[in-house]
């Protein structure tokens, strides 16, 4: 469905911009970004769906930050797949998508591709960008997981404990406590590493190349095992890597079945 469609994208736009993007121009980012939703929709018949991306992509940001723990921890991104499903299974056909609909051509292997299922696949491909990003790092708060270069030794600093420490008896008044130093060793690349390997999930599952989907998650914890191995006391390096890879995988599988079942069901002409 269209609706579906145009919430994705402005969701996933609306991350992109707010994680790459700097603060001072972001309102004006913002609102080019709607802008240029709101006329891709005008040409495509169907404004109110460009209308309402925008407002969910709103109230998105506002229950998603990136500089703190969401209030809501997960909730916001199963309310956000629950509308999505919902706008593609009991939503009726997409509208006659206006000049663009009249206009449109795009042959692929399996034959012509709809205007509106073209744009929930781009839709699917912006939000696995950053905005899977941000709902992995909520996953990974919601559970207290660690970062693993959290985990690194720590050396002595002259910090003062506070009095609060001294009335437990954890440490004596004015003691010296040991503070984590800089990071020396933990999982690298995340940011850049998660976006490829949601788009490959989602690309390998559409065109059921099964083997190579589970050779490329298999090579992931491969190549992950040394830095998982060093953490065998805590097991947070495990519970992290467990959790924002399961997530991340789930949020890419997630997308592949919403454009398979749009695709398969011909909702969206």
């Amino acid at each position: 469905m269209i609706l579906a469609a145009n919430i994705l994208l402005a969701v996933g736009i609306a991350d992109l911009l707010r994680t790459h993007v700097r603060r001072s121009v972001q309102p004006i980012a913002f609102g080019v970004a709607a802008v240029v939703l709101l006329l891709l929709g005008a040409a495509s018949e169907s404004a109110l769906p460009a209308l309402a991306g925008i407002v969910v992509a709103v109230g998105w940001v506002f229950a998603m930050p990136l500089r703190r723990r969401p209030r809501l921890g997960l909730w916001p991104a199963g309310i956000l797949a629950a509308i999505a499903i919902a706008a593609v299974v009991w939503s009726p056909r997409s509208p006659a998508l206006g000049v663009i609909g009249d206009s449109w051509v795009l042959i692929a292997p399996t034959g012509p591709v709809p205007f509106g299922l073209a744009l929930l696949a781009a839709g699917i491909a912006v939000v696995l960008l950053e905005t899977g990003n941000v709902i992995v790092r909520a996953a990974l708060a919601s559970e207290n997981a660690q970062l693993p270069a959290e985990l690194s030794s720590t050396e002595p600093s002259t910090v003062q404990t506070s009095s609060e420490d001294a009335m437990t008896g954890d440490t004596a008044p004015g003691s010296p406590v040991p503070v984590p130093t800089a990071p020396a060793s933990g999982f690298r690349g995340g940011r850049l590493i998660g976006p490829l390997e949601r788009i490959l999930v989602l690309t390998l599952t559409l065109v059921a190349a099964y083997p190579l989907l589970a050779a490329m998650l298999a090579a992931k914890g491969i190549v992950r095992f040394p830095e998982i191995s060093r953490d065998r006391k805590s097991g947070a390096g495990a519970e992290y890597f467990l959790v924002g890879s399961l997530v991340s995988w789930v949020t890419a599988l997630g997308g592949a079945f919403l454009l398979w079942w749009a695709a398969s069901t011909g909702m969206l002409r």
